[in-house]
């Protein structure tokens, strides 16, 4: 019964989840509420779906009516949805239930889970190590098995690089194929919720159920949902399949431990009748720094309205710009507060035109090279990060840290579809070594084809947790 799983995973998380720190809330009587209304309806013959009464976990950045949305910040941390994000309604009305909040980077800014406001979270394979940002919450607790699957968000690679971190897949979809609407903004033209999971055909059953058009938000494509979990059915290899290879990507500053794990996902891939293309996407050096001019500009206006005057904790001050400046001081942690001044400034009078315009003319090139590699393959194979998860408190550094999403950022900047699937281990650390597949937009019938092909034929890796 519903109610027999929930409960199960409500005493894994009760027996591990103080060394993980996957979950920062979990409301146990609406759980089960729904859970028993779940059970109810499959014993009268009406169930949802056929998955009616699975849990899904939800990262803290996407709203749940009722429960706490705090982006894992003191701001917010009082803040209550009064609705269901788009994503979320859509799972409900199949019969899934949201199953508690996990933690995250502040806002969704990092690449660790060290900078939420109340404690990162551990890697459940390593707990001396980071499982990822932002979404580390979502894929911790996928991989400690507290939940079967989880949503989290994308801005830079925060769903594909936590993904590859713990050893499970995590996929973002093309920009527009997923209702923004109740994801709390960090970029709004990044920004993308997708699911992380173990096995690639969640993934795709989930993006079936969560996507398609949404009259709530104005930049949500207006198309169908996906059929991909039909399309991975009917997938019956990958002969003739054009997989190309980015040059860029695969460079000899990229460590033998990652690069070598694409290669041999690459060869397993020809052995089995693909083509194996190399191919160019020449502006990728510039990718992070573009990111990081129109992700933290977005961010400095989406913040703006985090002021304490209409909702989330307030520190008064002696007069209304005093208390914006208390208010702000408390509740936004050092790297929000970093990237808020860098987005001000680099939308400020005089730097406009010198940074945020030719990022956004630079970030088109981006674009175009995407385009031109997809006219000369079907689908591209890439690493994922430059290492494996690292260790708590190794990258001390700002920008070293803002490097280990060099491989996911430039799809976001594209709009294209990607995901994230275990392709090996490293020798040295026995953790696991993550390949991205990547695709045209609204291709995730093909990216999720080729992906569980992989996961199902040449590499199944199944994590398992340290504990």
């Amino acid at each position: 019964t519903s109610k027999e799983i929930c409960e199960g995973y409500l005493g894994r998380i009760d027996a591990h989840d103080a060394d993980i720190h996957a979950f920062l809330k979990i409301d146990r009587e609406a759980v089960l509420s729904a859970a028993a209304e779940s059970d109810a309806r499959r014993a009268a013959g009406h169930p949802l779906s056929p998955y009616d009464g699975i849990p899904v976990g939800i990262k803290d950045n996407i709203c749940v009516k009722g429960e706490t949305v705090s982006c894992a910040s003191k701001i917010l941390a009082p803040v209550k949805s009064p609705y269901d994000a788009t994503a979320v309604s859509r799972l409900r009305s199949a019969g899934f239930i949201p199953f508690g909040r996990l933690n995250m980077d502040e806002f969704a800014m990092g690449s660790s889970c060290e900078n939420s406001a109340f404690g990162g979270t551990k890697n459940p394979l390593d707990v001396t190590r980071v499982p990822g940002g932002s979404s580390g919450g979502s894929a911790a607790a996928v991989a400690a098995g507290f939940v079967p699957v989880a949503l989290g968000s994308d801005t830079g690679g925060s769903i594909r690089q936590p993904a590859s971190f713990c050893g499970i897949s995590g996929l973002k979809p093309t920009y527009g194929r997923v209702s923004r609407n109740g994801l709390v903004a960090f970029a709004s033209s990044l920004d993308q919720i997708g699911p992380l999971c173990r096995d690639v055909a969640d993934a795709a059953l989930i993006l079936d159920i969560i996507s398609g058009k949404d009259a709530m938000d104005c930049t949500c494509l207006p198309i169908t949902p996906t059929s991909a979990a039909d399309a991975i059915a009917k997938c019956d290899g990958v002969g003739g399949l054009r997989i190309g290879l980015p040059k860029e990507y695969l460079g000899s500053d990229v460590p033998e431990a990652v690069a070598g794990v694409v290669r041999n996902a690459a060869k397993s891939l020809e052995e089995r009748g693909a083509k194996l293309v190399e191919v160019s996407l020449p502006h990728t050096s510039y990718a992070v720094a573009v990111y990081y001019i129109v992700a933290t500009a977005e961010a400095s206006a989406n913040l703006a309205r985090f002021d304490g005057i209409r909702y989330g904790d307030r520190k008064t001050g002696s007069d209304l710009v005093d208390t914006y400046f208390k208010t702000r001081g408390a509740g936004f942690g050092p790297e929000v507060k970093r990237r808020i001044l860098l987005g001000t400034y680099v939308l400020s009078s005089g730097y406009y035109d010198a940074y945020y315009l030719k990022a956004q003319k630079v970030r088109t090139l981006i674009r175009r090279d995407f385009e031109q590699a997809f006219g000369e393959c079907d689908v591209m194979l890439t690493p994922v990060t430059p290492s494996v998860a690292f260790k708590f408190g190794e990258k001390k550094d700002p920008l070293e840290m803002y490097l280990s999403d060099i491989f996911t950022i430039a799809l976001n900047l594209s709009g294209h579809c990607g995901i994230s699937v275990p392709g090996g281990t490293d020798p040295a650390t026995g953790m696991p070594v993550g390949i991205q597949f990547m695709a045209p937009d609204l291709a995730e019938d093909r990216l999720l084809s080729t992906a569980s092909f992989f996961q199902r034929n040449v590499f199944n890796y199944e994590a398992s947790p340290g504990f």
